[in-house]
């Protein structure tokens, strides 16, 4: 059984120590794939990500900038940011997306450069990783009106209703989930992973935030996505090999074929 981590943040200053280390856990475990999120602080962290991606070939990049740091976004950012997705490493643009929940950054700076992703996405032909928080309708309304049916993407660390996945699955976007779906005050998201149809589900950390059970409290990592897989195959009645294939095939169709 081989695993995929569709979002996870390696860049971080958590794992400067034992980056190598957490590496090849991860692989000891199972996990032959990882895709790097550039959108940590600063923007440094795309570079870095691109660095490791070049460094490891079982490694991809994201580059993007989070919905919090929207306000910093300038002119400058998106001519870096075309100029990385060049790059035979990078596999998608992101995360971006809205953050209605912690406004780090307005609103209207948020929809701003929301739109104005989804726009490079379709110029680029780079899928999208979004994250969402208290703002799923309008970020479905965002999509059909600016992707126009051109953008494929996933919402990472889903964490919506069974009627916001639905919205969000009628775009032809996928779905994944996080640690967040092990905890046990997780029952209603547990329900909306049983209607996600296994051609739309991915797996991640988000690492080092949102340690699955039984790891809650730790750093998390990648070797971690395999708790997560465990939890969807329980809830799906299906055997783990089968989540394990499918969200891996899923992951590599949306983001690593280029």
């Amino acid at each position: 059984m081989m695993f995929v981590d569709s979002h996870c943040h390696l860049t971080d200053e958590q794992f400067d120590g034992d980056r190598e280390a957490v590496l090849q856990r991860a692989r000891a475990a199972g996990v032959s794939r990882f895709l790097v999120i550039g959108a940590t602080g600063d923007f440094s962290h795309n570079e870095k990500a691109v660095a490791l991606a070049r460094e490891n070939p079982d490694v991809f990049a994201v580059v993007g900038v989070h919905p919090h740091d929207a306000k910093h976004i300038t002119a400058e950012t998106y001519a870096r940011l075309r100029e990385l997705a060049q790059a035979p490493e990078v596999v998608g643009l992101g995360e971006t997306g809205l953050d209605f929940y912690y406004d780090n950054s307005p609103r209207e700076e948020q929809r701003t450069h929301f739109r104005a992703f989804i726009r490079l996405a379709r110029e680029l032909g780079l899928p999208l990783s979004m994250h969402v928080r208290e703002a799923y309708g309008e970020a479905v309304e965002t999509l059909r009106v600016e992707g126009e049916g051109q953008v494929r993407g996933v919402m990472h660390c889903f964490t919506g209703s069974v009627e916001e996945a639905r919205a969000l699955l009628e775009l032809d976007l996928c779905l994944s989930f996080s640690g967040i779906v092990t905890f046990k005050s997780a029952q209603a998201l547990r329900e909306v992973a049983q209607v996600v149809p296994l051609d739309r589900l991915l797996i991640e950390t988000d690492c080092p935030l949102l340690a699955p059970v039984p790891y809650r409290g730790k750093r998390n990592e990648p070797a971690y996505v395999i708790q997560v897989a465990k939890t969807l195959a329980e809830v799906k009645g299906l055997a783990l090999t089968e989540i394990a294939d499918a969200t891996r095939r899923n992951t590599e169709a949306l983001f690593v074929a280029r």
